[in-house]
């Protein structure tokens, strides 16, 4: 009987049959730690947890000395090893193991599937095809959350910084392709979860505004624009650049009935570029 993935490695069908395999564990590290087997969640103490996830974002086996250099790096090197060799031991104490480890490497056992790895993947297909996405890729994109937003260690902070950096390019590369394939409510869902990624992203914000060009949606652009305006005056005491000023100008200049406030408009941002930074 086949195990049942978990509501965020099932969420919007982005965990295809295929992805799923015959994998006998799901490890979670988006929105936070859980190790699933079947229906069950199995329950590791913290060292075991960092140990695992530290092994599950690298792609390769990992040498035991580095790995424990890294997680445990105010440690001497036989505290650390010792520590490495107790958490080993703690995640391979039921079955099925999730890491393989030898006297020198650990690595992920191929019985684990992981959603970080998969939104990863999703990422860099979309990167170098953007126009062929499945569905169940943008869904994961779309729906993908922080890695591990409850650790502080510098190796989760930088991965973290990392992983949502690949996911926003994408998902800007999608909204980008998917408005030039008129493949407009994909291109939505893109471009609004690319801005959530990062709501001070102007080039997520560009995408989006594109999309409400491509569309025909003038005042949706310019709406846009001035909420984004707004947010990053009040944030960082900055105005837009010109690339966006240029975008929402030519909305302006071709649907505007007054052609007094089309010329108001577009000197909007630039007199606010002109106000010094409070």
């Amino acid at each position: 009987m086949s195990a049942r993935l978990p509501t965020s490695l099932r969420r919007g069908g982005a965990v295809t049959a295929h992805e799923f395999g015959a994998a006998e564990l799901q490890l979670e590290l988006e929105g936070g730690f859980a190790l699933w087997s079947g229906d069950e969640v199995r329950e590791l103490p913290l060292s075991a947890q960092r140990v695992l996830a530290y092994v599950a974002l690298h792609d390769r086996p990992l040498l035991r000395v580095f790995v424990a250099g890294s997680l445990w790096p105010g440690s001497n090197d036989a505290r650390a090893t010792a520590s490495l060799r107790t958490s080993i031991w703690r995640l391979q104490k039921s079955s099925p193991r999730p890491v393989v480890a030898s006297t020198r490497h650990i690595a992920l056992s191929e019985s684990v599937v992981v959603d970080a790895r998969l939104t990863r993947d999703a990422a860099r297909n979309a990167l170098l095809a953007a126009s062929r996405i499945t569905a169940g890729e943008l869904a994961r994109l779309v729906e993908a959350q922080d890695l591990l937003p409850d650790w502080y260690d510098d190796w989760v902070m930088e991965l973290r910084e990392q992983v949502r950096e690949e996911r926003c390019h994408a998902l800007e590369a999608l909204c980008m392709e998917l408005t030039a394939a008129a493949r407009f409510s994909d291109a939505a869902r893109a471009g609004l979860a690319a801005v959530a990624c990062d709501p001070l992203r102007e080039s997520a914000h560009r995408a989006l505004i594109h999309l409400h060009v491509a569309e025909g949606n003038g005042g949706e652009a310019v709406r846009r624009y001035e909420e984004y305006a707004r947010l990053l005056e009040r944030k960082l005491g900055l105005a837009p650049s010109q690339l966006m000023d240029d975008l929402v100008a030519g909305v302006v200049s071709a649907n505007a009935v007054d052609p007094a406030y089309s010329s108001s408009a577009r000197g909007w941002s630039r007199t606010r570029r002109q106000q010094p930074v409070q």
